[in-house]
């Protein structure tokens, strides 16, 4: 059993935040993701992607964000456990917790913050003949290192702004680039597709719309061409080195829906007071929950977590007047931080 004050589960950016505020409190936390690396989906789908609205960060990646925050709590003391899910969540006598994961661990905390993004998430899957040969090596659904795609033949499936972000990213690196949506129609912002059909025009790109791809062809994982077939039954081959799937998250909430909290759809109620949910001791902060006038941005998570922090300290500390302190001034916050020395 890992004791602690606080339980978080979700390393997103909003979770990892989540322990910076914690510690300027001075409280300690263990967070819990069933990914494999921190940064939620800023990690493990959009590394590359420009941020423009973190305060005094005129841009950022996805990725650079994430390695600030973590170089941010580096003064605190904090466990981290990945590719673990919380499944279990248990209520003591004396209104502490006990949280277990599915590999078998067990925390003890005074409270718990869920910080699950969207939940537990994967890529939706494209169901084609023989895609399952290609699954990690000519098939992608996030973009890890663009580098393994300079001088390849790619094919990009979806109509987002991600597959369109990538397109346009890629072009020029990559050796040529087929796109295939299966509407003429597309969910990405009007610059992306405006500049996606210049490129189309200019004859830089190939575009397949109103079309799915049906077959993966290759042999050992290797990719050689997939099979592309519109509307109206035409197939093309096209020759491809890898596929970069973009269909968006399936997001599940897994075990969380079955811990008897107040719940909006597929998001969890709180008091904006302080960011508790319909279970005393159990917060929520990012793009888990929901309140009249919610933002689903990055800044506003920030927010709550500050919020949530103060009202975790006052329910483990219930006799003390929880002050605010600012870290320009305060010695006890230099001290926490680790400026004192």
């Amino acid at each position: 059993m890992i004791n602690t004050d606080v339980v978080i589960i979700g390393a997103g950016p909003c979770g990892l935040f989540q322990i910076f505020e914690l510690g300027l409190l001075g409280l300690k936390a263990e967070i819990i993701d069933s990914i494999r690396q921190p940064g939620g989906q800023c990690t493990e789908l959009y590394p590359d992607k420009p941020i423009y609205d973190i305060p005094a960060i005129p841009m950022c990646t996805g990725e650079e964000l994430i390695q600030g925050i973590l170089k941010q709590i580096e003064p605190f003391e904090y466990g981290m456990h990945l590719a673990q899910e919380v499944t279990t969540v248990e209520r003591q006598d004396d209104d502490s917790f006990v949280v277990g994961t599915g590999a078998g661990k067990q925390f003890h905390a005074r409270a718990v913050v869920i910080a699950g993004g969207v939940g537990s998430f994967q890529p939706r899957a494209i169901r084609a003949a023989g895609v399952e040969n290609y699954d990690e090596r000519s098939l992608h659904y996030s973009v890890r290192d663009p580098g393994v795609f300079g001088g390849k033949k790619l094919v990009i499936l979806g109509g987002g702004d991600s597959a369109l972000d990538w397109v346009l990213e890629l072009n020029g690196k990559a050796n040529h680039i087929t796109l295939v949506h299966r509407r003429d129609e597309y969910r990405a912002v009007d610059a992306s597709v405006n500049k996606m059909r210049a490129l189309a025009a200019a004859g830089e790109v190939d575009v397949h719309e109103n079309s799915i791809v049906v077959e993966f062809i290759g042999a050992d994982g290797e990719l050689r061409a997939v099979r592309i077939e519109n509307k109206e039954g035409k197939a093309t081959e096209v020759s491809v080195d890898h596929a970069l799937v973009f269909f968006g998250l399936a997001p599940k909430l897994g075990p969380i829906a079955e811990w008897g909290l107040d719940m909006n759809r597929k998001t969890i109620n709180v008091n904006t007071e302080t960011f508790e949910t319909s279970e005393p001791g159990i917060y929520a902060v990012g793009d888990i929950n929901y309140y009249p006038g919610k933002k689903k941005l990055i800044l506003c998570g920030f927010h709550e977590a500050a919020l949530a922090a103060f009202a975790i300290k006052q329910r483990i500390e219930p006799d003390r007047k929880v002050h605010v302190q600012y870290t320009t001034t305060s010695p006890i916050m230099h001290k926490r931080l680790g400026l004192d020395n």
